[in-house]
């Protein structure tokens, strides 16, 4: 695969649309040979998440994604948000970019956030060595926004090894800082509307990811389907005009350095005051349509996906989210799968938004209480506690 096109993998992974095709293998392509895994997580996240800061460690998250992007020059790569993490394949010619933004914002989560950022970048050759693999998939949530769905036993193994201390990237000067322009954290918390905001993750088991751990994948897919909009916790026509305080001081902190950062608040003040202007009027300013902008944060958010496994956080009530924990207990006891499943009254959304101008902003949908990192300890037997969010 020459240089042109192992750049344009991505690119030419063929779209589907229909979530159920996570399971079908003949969606997922392998990554070109010479590519590494960037990953991140946060080390020790109980204390935040029991000091209600969980949207600090989800602006953590998804700094990894926002940094390493804007490293390589905003281009077409798959990657995935974890909650308290995230994890992006590239090209080996960008693997010195992406350290390097790796490093800085390991410093900035640390200086600003006060949590611990591990980082690591993974060569896909390493992955293969052990008989694994990592394919990617692309699944289509709009028609402006396309996600990267994750296969092949590959990223739990790099995970792993990232979490043993191998394949580190050395540190960055105190006072270095990422490029974290586009990210975004303003909306406050989105309540449930049918029920419960359920976090759900479920790996592989003993038996592997065969027919029976993708049959339980459609099966909890299906139940879902039958709630209001799939289960999908962000009103069709996007959250409601509730903006916070502590949410646009962290994205001040994060898109300006010290000295710049009053100036930079204002901005916001302005660009969110002229969008609930826009909004309730139904004008539009210079091609931006505050309402349409409003409906795309729910059509372009990322609430489900697959990672060499099931991740959702999703707003289901009480009979179905019963079913689904049915089916979950019963395929641990088989040894299909290994699951967590964590209720809240609330979801999170925090953004990554190049441009408002462009209609392919993304939105990672996350629990409000714990999220994803409380589902996952639950499978790793930590148990971590649960506390509301600090809007």
């Amino acid at each position: 695969m020459n240089e042109m096109s192992n750049d344009a993998f991505f690119a030419d992974v063929p779209v589907f649309s229909d979530f159920e095709g996570v399971t079908d293998e003949s969606n997922y392509q392998p990554l070109p040979e010479g590519w590494v895994l960037a990953m991140a997580d946060i080390v020790g996240s109980t204390k935040a998440i029991s000091g209600g800061r969980y949207k600090d460690v989800n602006m953590a998250g998804a700094s990894v994604i926002s940094a390493v992007l804007n490293a390589v020059g905003k281009g077409d790569y798959p990657f995935v948000f974890a909650g308290d993490g995230a994890l992006l394949a590239l090209p080996a010619s960008f693997e010195n970019e992406a350290r390097k933004a790796l490093a800085a914002t390991q410093v900035w989560v640390k200086e600003d956030l006060d949590l611990n950022l591990r980082i690591a970048i993974v060569p896909i050759a390493d992955i293969r060595a052990e008989g694994l693999d990592v394919r990617v998939a692309r699944y289509s949530a709009s028609p402006y926004v396309t996600y990267a769905m994750f296969s092949g036993g590959g990223t739990i193994w790099a995970e792993k090894n990232m979490k043993m201390g191998r394949y580190g990237v050395e540190k960055a000067a105190p006072g270095t800082r990422p490029d974290l322009t586009g990210l975004s954290c303003r909306w406050s918390p989105i309540e449930a509307r049918n029920g419960e905001i359920v976090s759900v993750i479920a790996v592989p088991g003993e038996a592997g990811s065969g027919p029976e751990f993708q049959a339980l994948v459609a099966g909890i897919v299906s139940i879902t389907a039958e709630q209001n909009r799939n289960g999908h916790p962000v009103p069709e026509d996007g959250p409601e005009f509730a903006f916070s305080m502590t949410g646009i001081n962290r994205e001040v902190n994060a898109t300006a350095p010290k000295g710049k950062r009053l100036r930079q608040k204002l901005f916001i003040f302005l660009q969110t005051g002229l969008i609930v202007f826009l909004h309730k009027l139904g004008l539009t300013f210079a091609h931006f349509d505050a309402r349409r902008y409003k409906k795309d944060i729910a059509g372009n958010s990322d609430f489900r996906k697959f990672d060499d496994g099931l991740k959702m956080t999703i707003d289901v009530d009480a009979a179905h989210l019963a079913r689904i924990e049915t089916l979950l207990k019963q395929a641990q006891e088989r040894g299909v799968a290994r699951y967590g499943l964590h209720r809240q009254s609330s979801a999170l959304v925090t953004c990554f938004v190049p441009t408002p101008l462009s209609r392919d902003h993304m939105h990672f949908i996350d629990g409000a209480a714990g999220g994803y990192a409380v589902a996952a300890s639950q499978i790793t037997g930590k148990r971590l506690s649960a506390a509301l969010v600090t809007p």
